[in-house]
């Protein structure tokens, strides 16, 4: 049965949640940074976003502009279902069907998103000098025995 987890999320809770996380300064108009407050609301678009118009520069914003989902015509909650299940490692055809996308949409975004995390890692070592097993083993590929022949 899939279950249409997406009516489960609030809008308003997932643009909050989206701001907090991917604006911490809060959301600011990406030609002079002023903030929302000197922008004037432009238009709401059908996915419940808002756009905002500076009134300093008349530039356009929203919540996805400079970001790498700018341009994106995804809506608050499924983006934030769709992160959530990419950190959880979910295989892109079971939240294709909790979010009602396509999987080669869900596979791109993946894509996207881990080249994004990996260009945003440090390459300098871990300041500790002590290594936990689970990190080094984790998600290093090592292959299981072969199974043994019965005679």
């Amino acid at each position: 049965m899939i279950f249409p987890i997406t009516d489960l999320l609030d809008v308003q809770e997932s643009i909050e949640w989206m701001t907090r996380y991917f604006h911490p300064n809060g959301l600011r108009c990406p030609g002079c940074q002023a903030t929302t407050e000197q922008a004037r609301l432009f238009r709401t678009r059908k996915r419940g976003l808002a756009d905002y118009r500076c009134q300093l520069c008349q530039q356009v914003y929203n919540l996805y502009t400079g970001t790498i989902f700018a341009g994106s015509n995804l809506d608050a909650r499924r983006l934030v279902l769709l992160l959530r299940g990419i950190c959880k490692g979910e295989p892109s055809t079971v939240l294709a069907q909790e979010l009602s996308l396509s999987r080669l949409c869900v596979h791109r975004w993946r894509q996207r998103i881990q080249a994004n995390a990996l260009a945003l890692c440090t390459q300098e070592a871990l300041a500790d000098e002590d290594t936990e097993t689970d990190e080094m083993f984790q998600n290093a590929g090592e292959k299981r025995r072969k199974a043994q022949q019965s005679a």
